[in-house]
This record gives structure tokens, sequence and C-alpha cells, in this order.
């Protein structure tokens, strides 16, 4: 691929597009409260206007990493962008819960179409190392700002304009972004390259992930409806793993040497954002409409969890160069469990206090801000020669751990207009904090082996 000239227009929209990704993760939070109001939506239908993003953006993103190895990058982004601002529009004009629902699969959809390609056509676009690493870094800082971003964005959308004004938000920063990418030359698949796409192993995903979902999201209204999806997600999963062990080209080419490290790291990955995006879920309800707090008010309070991630990210990375990357990611887990219960205590108290509860929420952001970096490098420290791999096995186990905590709390919490729906969010927190010490003494415990073998 020859690279354009001018690189700055096409690196602002490579990093428009990824940070719109990321952000649709949780800008919609603040949000759920009105569409559940304006749509007549219950908790089930809010679980999933959010998992329906989550879900084929986890499912699809090594798939569509594949696709654009095939066909080119290019292609793949483009098709990507145009359905995520359809998409979008669809969303901000949706008049039912089902067809907001369904606009924001298709925006998923789309999110995973993008967030490979990205990255890709970055690369491929800087030869020079110093600038590529300077602005892979730049893409990085982008992506680590969204997730903060989001609440307060949605907050101040909501608050000025609507619930509708958060899906508004995409279509001009879209609009924005194709134009260098559509100018952009041409790219072709990769010469020599002879990986295909594991359509089979993809689909498999795809309804894995979408009925173990769907089963816990209606648990609560059908047992035996659950129980027929979990049992069907199992299935699909078994089928997925025999079509990855014994498939020509499967979506993650794990070494039989590296499997034992890397699904340790993409386990509590995964852990972590279940119970980092299942809180956040929670607690932008509980902010207004339990507390009544304000869409700009709530999505503020959510800041002192969500800023320290892309805040400590370099001193992390040094901790980890100190301790290792898996004591650090102990460490993480055990200060961000103590925030979490932290968290519970004060959601279980009739007074709330703001300043206790940002303390707790900068105690929890903080063990998150340590345990992510510690939790990537120690995926990339399993596959030294495959980067990419390690880097999709962790985003894709974020994805769908983000996906499942949803779907998880939301259930477990029921309907935010339920007298038990604050002690049962307490609960949640008390339960995620237990989730994050067992996980801990498991990183320690790998630490410890590791040390072992070494002497």
């Amino acid at each position: 691929m020859t690279p354009n000239d001018s690189r700055w227009p096409l690196t602002l929209a490579l990093c428009g597009g990824y940070f719109l990704v990321l952000l649709d993760v949780t800008v919609v939070n603040v949000a759920l409260p009105q569409i559940g109001a304006e749509l007549h939506a219950e908790s089930t239908g809010l679980a999933w206007t959010v998992d329906a993003y989550s879900v084929p953006l986890a499912a699809l993103l090594l798939a569509s990493g594949a696709i654009g190895d095939l066909i080119g990058h290019r292609r793949v982004v483009l098709l990507g962008m145009v359905g995520f601002g359809a998409a979008s529009v669809l969303c901000a004009l949706a008049t039912t819960i089902g067809v907001l629902v369904v606009a924001r699969a298709v925006q998923g959809i789309g999110a995973a179409l993008m967030l490979p390609g990205t990255l890709a056509l970055l690369v491929d676009n800087n030869p020079d190392e110093t600038s590529r690493n300077r602005l892979v870094g730049v893409w990085a800082a982008i992506g680590g700002a969204a997730l903060p971003a989001g609440p307060v964005i949605g907050g101040l959308l909501v608050q000025a304009a609507g619930w509708r004004a958060v899906f508004w938000l995409s279509v001009p920063v879209i609009a924005l972004a194709l134009v260098p990418v559509v100018q952009l030359r041409r790219s072709h698949p990769q010469q020599g390259s002879e990986r295909k796409v594991d359509w089979i192993g993809a689909a498999l995903l795809v309804i894995a992930l979408t009925c173990l979902v769907t089963a816990i999201i209606q648990a609560p209204a059908s047992l035996v409806l659950a129980a027929a999806l979990a049992a069907a997600a199992v299935f699909a999963l078994l089928g997925f793993l025999a079509v990855e062990r014994r498939g020509r080209n499967p979506l993650l080419p794990v070494p039989r040497e590296a499997r034992h490290s890397l699904g340790l790291a993409s386990l509590v990955a995964g852990l972590m954002n279940l119970c980092a995006l299942g809180g956040l879920f929670l607690l932008t309800q509980v902010f207004q409409d339990v507390h009544g707090l304000e869409p700009l008010a709530a999505g503020l309070l959510t800041l002192p969890a969500m800023l320290p991630l892309p805040l400590l990210g370099a001193p992390a990375g040094r901790l980890a160069n100190r301790l290792g990357v898996w004591r650090t990611a102990a460490l993480g887990l055990v200060v961000a469990a103590a925030g979490m219960a932290g968290i519970a205590a004060t959601l279980t108290n009739t007074g709330i206090s703001y300043v206790a509860l940002a303390f707790f929420l900068a105690l929890w952001g903080t063990g998150l801000g340590v345990l992510t970096p510690a939790i990537v490098s120690a995926a990339l420290k399993a596959t030294p020669c495959a980067p990419g791999l390690a880097s999709g096995a962790s985003n894709t186990a974020r994805q769908t751990g983000g996906a499942l905590g949803i779907a998880i709390f939301a259930a477990v919490a029921g309907a935010v207009t339920s007298p038990g729906f604050s002690s049962q969010s307490a609960a949640l927190f008390i339960g995620a904090a237990v989730v994050f010490v067992l996980a801990g003494l498991l990183c320690f415990g790998i630490a410890v082996s590791q040390c072992a073998r070494l002497s």
C-alpha cells in the first residue's frame, strides 16, 4: 500500500473511528433512564440496548481482522463506517425499544468491522518506524480516553438535548472520517498470506455468545427458555473449540505452548470488563433513578472510576516491569476489590455520602488502571512473536466479559423501580469484589509458580 503524502487527516479519521467504537460501549449508559421512560422499556430492554452493541462487537472482532487480511482493510473499514453511521441514524430515530435494539446490533457489527482495520491502516500508511510508533501511541491514548469520556459526554448530551443526541453525535464524526478513508488508495490483501476466514468458527462464536447473553437476560422471566438457550450456547461453544483445534484457518491460531498463559490472561481480562461494565451499567441508573441526579451529574460522578484507566497506563507499565505482570495484576485486582466493597457499603446507606462514594470509585478505578496494562502485557508475553494474536484474544475476552457483565448485573438487580434494586446492586458489587480477590489470588499463584520454575 502506498502511503498518502499527508497522513494526519487519515490518522484523525482512523483514531476518530476507534474512539467512537469504544465510546459507544459506555456513552449510552447515562441515557438509559430516559430511554426506558420514553420507549416504555423494562430492565430487559435496557440491558439489550447496551448488549445488542457489545455482543456482535465481541463475537466478530477476530473474523473482521481476518476479512481485512483477505480483501483489504480499507474496504472493511469503509463498510464498517457506513454501517455504523447508518445504524446511528436508525438509533436516533427509533420509536420502539425493539427498533433501537436492532439498530444497536447493526451498530455493533459496524464497530467490529472498523476496530481491527483502524490500527492496520494506521500502521500500513506510516512506513517510518518512529512515526508509526508515535501514531500508534496516539491511537491507543485516544481509545483509552473513550471510556471515561463516555458517561460525561452522554450525560452532557442527554441533559442538553435528550437521549437521541447520544446517537446523532456519531453521524457527523463518521461523515468526516469517511472522506480521507475514501481518498486512500485501495489496499490489497496481504501478499503471500494464506490466511482464510473461518466462517464456521465465526458463526459458532456469534451463536454461542448471543445465546448465552440472551439466556442470562431472559432467566428472570423464563427459566425454561434460559436453560434451552444456555444449552445451545454450550453446544455452539464446544463446536467453536472443535473447529479451532482441527480447522486449517482458526480465528485464534494459538500455539499449544502458549494456550495456558494466554487463556489465563484472557480470563482475567474478561472478568475485569465483566465487573467494570456491569457495575457501570447499574451505577448510572442508581445515580439518576434512585438518588435523583441529573444525567450530567451522574456522568461526572463516574469520572473518579474511569479517569485512572488512561492516566495510569505508563506508571502501571513501569510497575509491571518492576514487580512482574502477574504480581502487578494481582495488586490491581485487590485494590479494585476494595473499591467495589466500599461502593457496595455506600449504596446500602440511606443517606449516601458522595465524598465517600467518590473515594471508593477512585479506588476501584485505580485498581483497574493498574490491572489493565499488566494483563495486556501478560497476554503479549504469552505469544511474544504474535502480538496481533495476543491483542485479538485479549480484546475479544474483554468485550465478551463486558457483554456478559451487563447481562448478569441487569438480570440480578432487576428493574430499577423495584424496592430491592439498590440492595441487589450492592450485593452484586460485593460479589464482584469477591471474584476480583479470587482472580488476584490466581494471578499471585501464577507469579509464584513462574518464580519457582525459574529458580
